[in-house]
């Protein structure tokens, strides 16, 4: 019951790095479990008012990585500008900061991603696991001072 809930449920950290879990089942090699893949609530914001809907939560989640669950219960508490989904996605890849989307009669806009309860991120190279100050993409530059592509506004 209890792994149950972990499992399903949001992501677990330490220290604010992420923990990855997986119940290996019998028959499973623990030597060959790959552990790169974690859930997360996603906010999907600046949405025109109109186009709040599962098959475009769907469309951003699989974007992402893949699409799990859309919350539409955050449309009732008076979230008029975010759409809520759950998505699954690989830890080893950057995160996504916007996409754009066509809404419908050509018009054009991006959506902002931010993620519930992100862990420690690189904000060189966007990528779970690590921080800027370890990041091996930024080392090789060999420079001091560079611009970082990801910032804290990924953070709901």
């Amino acid at each position: 019951m209890d792994m149950d809930r972990v499992i399903s449920g949001a992501h677990w950290t330490f220290n604010n790095h992420l923990l990855m879990i997986y119940r290996i089942e019998e028959g499973d090699n623990s030597m060959k479990v790959h552990l790169i893949l974690a859930k997360f609530w996603v906010q999907i914001h600046d949405v025109l008012s109109g186009f709040f809907s599962e098959p475009l939560a769907r469309q951003l989640g699989d974007f992402i990585r893949k699409f799990l669950e859309y919350d539409s219960v955050c449309l009732e508490k008076g979230m008029q500008n975010c759409l809520l989904m759950r998505v699954c996605l690989d830890v080893k890849r950057p995160l996504k900061r916007k996409k754009r989307v066509m809404f419908s009669l050509g018009i054009c806009g991006y959506v902002n991603f931010k993620y519930e309860r992100l862990t420690l991120f690189c904000f060189f190279c966007g990528k779970l696991r690590h921080s800027d100050s370890f990041c091996q993409g930024r080392m090789a530059l060999g420079v001091e001072v560079v611009e970082m592509g990801w910032d804290l506004t990924l953070k709901a």
